[in-house]
């Protein structure tokens, strides 16, 4: 029999994300994308992404997540915290957390970064891992251009994870719609190389983004189809810093 998440939990994760949405100026990236950008958040502002489903099929399985949280934080000298949380409806449990730090010193028309993330524990066999990529963004007047590359060690699964991750997204601007289109590759150790192509999209509804996006497997070793819809917001807290 499948389980689904509690009541309570489903109330507190939906109230939590849209009191920060909702009361908030538009965030910036970077779900429903695999990308990331060479950005941060401004100091001491809040920044809420809250996925409301995420449902892929593979091989003629269907698998469902929800909800799907990101909470980043801004600190001076272009510091963001970053935290992640998805949990697993049908299954009952927390699918993945973690908590990390991303810096960018250099932060111009073209932007450098660095991003780390700690892979927190999911369930009572303990384990943890680490993950970090380097963050490049280009931008002109109305395109953007987002390249991720990095590697990642997850003790969490048996046997243990370890590999390689790279990512390039393109985004424009049209009036309040940011279309986007992404490549994604992944490698855990010597096994086939996980790639997908995806379409996705950010429109501006007054104090809220809603995003979503449709990813497409290019391998065998890759999930047929994955899509899911998020709406994001930000809640400046520099008032309450000082």
């Amino acid at each position: 029999m499948t389980r689904l998440p509690s009541v309570h939990l489903a109330t507190v994760g939906l109230t939590a994300g849209l009191a920060l949405c909702l009361t908030s100026a538009r965030a910036g990236a970077f779900p429903p994308y695999r990308s990331t950008d060479a950005g941060t958040a401004d100091p001491y502002v809040l920044e809420g992404r809250l996925g409301l489903i995420r449902y892929e099929r593979d091989a003629g399985e269907d698998g469902f997540t929800s909800p799907l949280l990101r909470v980043n934080f801004g600190l001076p000298q272009r510091i963001e915290l970053t935290t992640e949380f998805e949990y697993l409806p049908v299954e009952g449990k927390v699918g993945d957390a973690a908590a990390g730090l991303k810096w960018v010193p250099y932060f111009e028309r073209l932007s450098l970064g660095t991003e780390a993330l700690v892979l927190l524990p999911v369930s009572s066999a303990g384990g943890a891992g680490v993950e970090s990529q380097l963050l490049a963004t280009q931008r002109w007047d109305s395109l953007q251009l987002h390249l991720n590359l990095g590697g990642f060690y997850d003790a969490r699964p048996e046997p243990v994870e370890k590999g390689w991750r790279g990512s390039l997204l393109a985004e424009t601007k049209l009036g309040r719609f940011r279309p986007g289109a992404e490549l994604f590759a992944k490698q855990v150790a010597w096994a086939s190389v996980v790639v997908q192509a995806g379409l996705g999209a950010i429109v501006t509804l007054g104090p809220i983004d809603l995003r979503t996006a449709a990813h497409f497997g290019l391998t065998d070793a890759t999930p047929d189809f994955r899509t899911s819809l998020w709406i994001a917001g930000k809640l400046p807290l520099a008032e309450a810093a000082h």
